[in-house]
């Protein structure tokens, strides 16, 4: 097996490695790359259900997903899915996955089936990284801040998202997550320091006045937007890409229209995070 970067700022390119037999010192290598890069991606692999199932749990108890459509059968698989004739896909927008519950979901695991001929790349963002590269004034003002994040805006059965996605999503009465947690959050694996906001789900900045929270968010994002932090993975059938929420943000690029896109992803419930 072979682990490489695939950027400076985050992601590590596993070469050598059947996901479907992998060994415990296989798995001990990946873990520690895990926490390292903050995403793994992997080509070439071939996994029945079980076996996508049987490798996420590896990683910790599965959060089934309370708004995706469930692969028959298996209600721990989500269905990461575009037809032809639909306009908008899923993740659409810079985000990170479940930062609006109590407890986030460590992360996901994301294996891909059908791959339009062009298009459907992911791009993910490294937030240590962009944390790091902050100066000594912004890293004094964000650290000790907590945020707001919440989902009713995206899934709930009354948000423009819902009605633009022409109402894919389900169980949209119960998006009524809010949680609280920090703008700098230290990991809990690592320890490592990194931002943890996002403009997908972030609503505002605890005690701060909707006007400034606004302004410091959009300096936020507007840094970590910048290339320097970013990695951009380009899809094929029988690849699989993971990701931790804790110290990533993806982004589901929307330039393929016409075509068929189908994912199946499986999600790693996480622990609190201080």
């Amino acid at each position: 097996m072979k682990i490489s970067n695939a950027s400076v700022a985050v992601g590590g390119l596993v070469e050598d490695v059947d996901l479907a037999h992998v060994t415990d010192d296989q798995f001990a290598e990946l873990r520690d790359a895990f926490h390292q890069h903050g995403a793994l991606f992997f080509r070439n692999q071939s996994l029945t259900p079980e076996q996508h199932i049987a490798f996420a749990e590896r990683w910790g108890d599965i959060d089934i997903n309370r708004f995706f459509t469930p692969v028959e059968g298996y209600p721990q698989i989500a269905k990461v899915l575009k037809e032809p004739d639909q306009q908008m896909n899923i993740g659409g927008g810079w985000h990170t996955d479940h930062s609006y519950d109590e407890i986030p979901a460590m992360g996901s695991v994301l294996y891909a089936l059908e791959i339009p001929p062009t298009g459907g790349d992911t791009l993910f963002a490294g937030m240590a990284a962009a944390y790091d590269a902050l100066d000594d004034e912004m890293k004094e003002r964000v650290d000790g801040l907590n945020a707001r994040h919440g989902n009713a805006h995206i899934f709930g059965k009354d948000s423009d998202y819902q009605k633009k996605f022409g109402g894919r999503f389900g169980n949209t009465e119960s998006a009524v997550q809010e949680a609280v947690h920090p703008v700098v959050l230290e990991h809990p694996e690592t320890g490592v320091k990194g931002l943890y906001v996002n403009p997908g789900f972030t609503l505002g900045i605890e005690g701060m006045a909707p006007e400034e929270s606004g302004e410091l968010l959009a300096t936020l994002y507007a840094h970590i937007m910048q290339p320097q932090f970013h990695f951009r993975f380009q899809w094929s059938e029988g690849a699989l890409a993971m990701w931790d929420n804790r110290s990533t943000w993806h982004y589901a690029l929307n330039d393929y229209q016409g075509h068929r896109r189908y994912l199946n992803r499986i999600t790693v419930a996480g622990v609190p995070l201080h």
